[in-house]
């Protein structure tokens, strides 16, 4: 996600020169290629020229710090109107009511379905909610089908009429169902097009007429680059919808949407999507996306996703074992599926400052973890608890087990010591720490 993007800022604040002061003349070309780098990112060309002017206008004349670099002053500067840019805080999202209603909009394979599945997950684990799902699709084969599936996935009701090709009858219906039922937030996922027309758009202009939405929101595939602000501009314009949707960020994305997009159509990002499993959402922190986009890594969002995996009780009883020593096998595959829980693996480790540019061009499978599981599955429970045990003999039948070589199951017995001899030095210091960081962010 944006790694061209940061490369090209990068690049761009090292032509930075001159000690003291920044000036006209040492900003100019600064600025000349920060402009071009965001024109590469598919940023409006509107929307580069005003972003800097900004900070052309808000950089000249500064006096530097001794302890900070021209370079890290600019840098600064162009965080802060980056947060600007793209909203300034994370915008709100209303579910009051009984149910509340959200409508979703977009053009066919932005990931409208998907996302409505998603977010109903969302605000099933994680704020409590009792959602439902609307299939007011009728046109797209399979489209009803693809929602059932999902809300089994993730154990959401989906509400369909399958036989009536009336969308507004369907979701009018789908009101009373959840109403009556108790559900407190109903997801209406609405039917797309290729491409923008009369007749799509009066069919969910009439559907937001008849359910009067709570939250109205646009999809959109934020690979599509500045076709997607085009597209939420015209979608705006008819519906006034509340906020948007940045879908596939995970994608070979170059950022231009989820930067331009409120300076067109003056309607915040709200959610993005990150990847494929039913987890990859995330509410939109223009900061966080700011520090991203700039290199900075986004250690926040790192910490709030270990802590949705956070048990404080087991924690505890974890942390106990450490300082005993006992730390088994048992209890390193439930710290790897803790792990593969908080999502793409690569995409956690750009979290971390400075790891995002070091990573770019290396490819880390997701199945990463895949061997180790399987060696770990092939030993007995006394081996998984007492380690120690494991000969060459074991380790042979380990290796066979598991389809692995000889080499793999030394080098994880080896890694798996080293591993239980560091947690075991910081867990009186460092994990506790962490512990009441992590109290402060619930």
């Amino acid at each position: 996600m944006f790694d061209n993007l940061s490369e090209r800022l990068e690049r761009s604040f090292k032509i930075l020169k001159g000690e003291g002061k920044i000036t006209e003349i040492n900003v100019a070309e600064t600025l000349k290629d920060v402009r071009k780098a965001l024109l590469d990112a598919d940023v409006n060309y509107k929307v580069a020229k005003s972003f800097t002017d900004r900070v052309k206008e808000k950089a000249i004349g500064q006096n530097v710090l001794t302890a900070v670099k021209p370079s890290q002053l600019m840098v600064k500067i162009v965080h802060d109107e980056l947060v600007e840019l793209m909203g300034g805080t994370a915008a709100d999202f209303n579910v009051k009511g009984q149910p509340a209603v959200v409508l979703m909009s977009g053009l066919q394979g932005s990931g409208k379905t998907t996302f409505s599945a998603k977010l109903a997950n969302l605000l099933k684990s994680k704020k409590s909610h009792k959602p439902m799902l609307a299939a007011c699709d009728v046109y797209r084969p399979a489209a009803i089908d693809q929602l059932k599936v999902l809300g089994e996935q993730i154990g959401v009701p989906v509400y369909s009429e399958p036989e009536s090709k009336d969308p507004v009858k369907i979701a009018q219906n789908a009101v009373k169902e959840a109403r009556a039922n108790g559900y407190d937030v109903l997801i209406i996922d609405t039917a797309g097009r290729l491409a923008v027309d009369e007749e799509m758009m009066n069919e969910i202009s009439a559907i937001k007429d008849a359910v009067n939405p709570t939250e109205t929101l646009f999809v959109v595939d934020s690979m599509t680059g500045q076709d997607a602000v085009n597209t939420a501009k015209e979608f705006n314009d008819r519906l006034d919808f509340n906020g948007v949707i940045l879908t596939k960020l995970d994608g070979d994305t170059r950022g231009g949407a989820a930067i331009s997009i409120l300076s067109v159509v003056s309607k915040p990002i709200k959610f993005i999507g990150t990847g494929e499993k039913m987890e990859a959402i995330d509410f939109f922190h223009p900061e966080r996306m700011a520090d991203r986009i700039l290199g900075m890594g986004d250690i926040v969002s790192l910490v709030e996703r270990a802590q949705e995996q956070y048990d404080e009780v087991e924690a505890k009883k974890l942390q106990r074992k450490i300082q005993k020593n006992q730390f088994d096998f048992n209890d390193f595959l439930a710290q790897i599926s803790q792990i593969k829980k908080m999502g793409n693996i690569k995409e956690l480790a750009s979290m971390i400052p400075g790891v995002g540019k070091a990573i770019k061009d290396i490819d880390i499978d997701d199945n990463a973890f895949k061997s180790v599981e399987a060696i770990i599955h092939s030993m007995t429970p006394e081996e998984r608890t007492h380690p120690e045990i494991l000969n060459g003999q074991r380790r042979q039948r380990l290796a066979k087990g598991s389809g692995t070589d000889i080499q793999e199951v030394n080098r994880l017995l080896k890694q798996f010591d080293q591993t239980r001899k560091m947690m075991k030095a910081v867990t009186g210091t460092k994990m506790g720490k962490l512990m009441a960081h992590g109290k402060k962010l619930h």
